[in-house]
């Protein structure tokens, strides 16, 4: 596996196996991997096949932190993770520093976002309002270093897919994004980097929120007419609020596609939710069918 941390050489090798006419996967992530991150790797290997090139990033983006939020307490562990992504068959491993991707050193500062004005607007984005500008920022300079012909992201961030894709769509990048699904723990627990913050207590409530999403589907696969979105979200706080450590976010009935909110809760539509687990904050979605 070979490591970079250069900008400029990631992008050589990037059109390098562009004019050699070699497939590209690519796995963004901000490390502290897990199983579910290992999950996108395989499948971009699966994608591009033995003769194609599968790279993963790692980079705590900064600029998709709110100044509140967990930047300098976000799990890290650089030599834990070189070794999983060589087990799981990476190929390149690229981990840029702050100065490599926003130096800006050719005009003396970095003064250019990119902004996503629709999907990002909810949810996620009416939670973090300043989340999805770095989110779209960042994986556009990374799809412009990498050159990657596939790019593989988690459904547990749904929204985000969602808006990768679109801005991917829409500034004309050629590149096929891919959403693998959610992995989960034995108890049902997405997993997530930020479950390392939750005690042993907080641990097991934090459980609720994909029993949330179990309890939509009963209701939703049980019922003969629509469910009222907001009769529904009022039944899914009650649970939520049995657990002590727990505190509501949001919770959201949408299109899946669109991820316009529906009123009329039917099979088909989506769900998501982000709860406080003590001072962790968790997401989660599925599709109510």
């Amino acid at each position: 596996m070979r490591i970079v941390t250069s900008t400029a050489a990631m992008q050589r090798l990037g059109l390098r196996w562009r004019r050699a006419g070699t497939r590209v996967g690519f796995v963004p992530t901000m490390g502290y991997l897990h199983a579910g991150h290992l999950s996108l790797v395989h499948r971009a290997r699966r994608l591009v096949a033995k003769r194609g090139i599968v790279v993963a990033s790692i980079y705590v983006n900064p600029t998709q932190f709110a100044p509140t939020e967990d930047l300098s307490a976000y799990p890290r562990d650089l030599d834990r993770d070189t070794q999983l992504c060589r087990k799981a068959g990476v190929d390149v491993l690229f981990l840029p520093s702050d100065a490599e991707m926003y130096s800006g050193r050719d005009t003396g500062g970095y003064s250019t976002y990119v902004v996503e004005e629709q999907l990002s607007q909810g949810m996620e984005g009416g939670a973090r309002p300043t989340h999805f500008r770095g989110v779209t920022t960042i994986v556009a300079k990374l799809f412009n270093l990498v050159l990657p012909d596939v790019a593989v992201f988690g459904a547990k961030d749904w929204q985000q897919a969602a808006v990768v894709r679109r801005m991917t769509c829409d500034l004309s990048f050629p590149i096929k994004v891919v959403v693998a699904p959610t992995r989960r723990e034995k108890d049902g627990l997405a997993m997530s980097s930020r479950n390392k913050y939750l005690s042993a207590e907080e641990r097991a409530q934090a459980t609720i929120l994909c029993r949330a999403l179990k309890l939509a589907k009963k209701v939703v696969i049980s019922s003969r007419t629509p469910n009222y979105s907001d009769v529904l979200k009022k039944e899914l706080a009650a649970l939520i609020a049995t657990q002590p450590a727990a505190r509501l976010d949001y919770l959201e009935f949408f299109d899946g596609e669109t991820l316009q909110p529906v009123t009329a809760v039917t099979r088909g539509a989506h769900m998501a939710l982000a709860v406080f687990i003590g001072r962790t904050r968790l997401i989660d979605n599925a599709v109510l069918k």
